[in-house]
């Protein structure tokens, strides 16, 4: 596994719980979001995604719910009061360790970044 690939599955849990603090979602609808908006770094397959979202459901970070849209059946995830507690320590755990590295990096002149 690449190291971006190793990256990339170690955040699955928190770029997918960062896009549901706005607003529910349907899984191609995450799919794409992630991709779209990292300009392509976070593309999910399904094979990640799906896997992913249940996995968060049974935890209890993520609720379901099925709505017809455009005469379609989606089912939308969202996040419970226990995936925005995830969520926040996620997030504070992240900035550490971004900070971390970046100080690290910089102190061996290996990033400028």
């Amino acid at each position: 596994m690449s190291p971006r690939d190793q990256i990339r599955k170690g955040s699955t849990d928190f770029v997918v719980l960062s896009l549901l603090v706005k607003r529910p979602m349907y899984g191609y609808e995450i799919s794409q979001q992630l991709g779209q908006r990292s300009g392509g770094y976070f593309e999910m397959k399904e094979g990640l995604l799906y896997p992913a979202l249940h996995h968060m459901q049974e935890k209890g970070w993520l609720t379901t719910e099925w709505r017809k849209v455009e005469g379609r059946r989606r089912k939308y995830y969202a996040l419970t009061k226990m995936g925005l507690e995830v969520l926040d320590q996620q997030a504070a755990e992240w900035k550490t360790f971004l900070e971390k590295l970046d100080g690290l990096l910089q102190a061996n002149d290996v990033w400028t970044g």
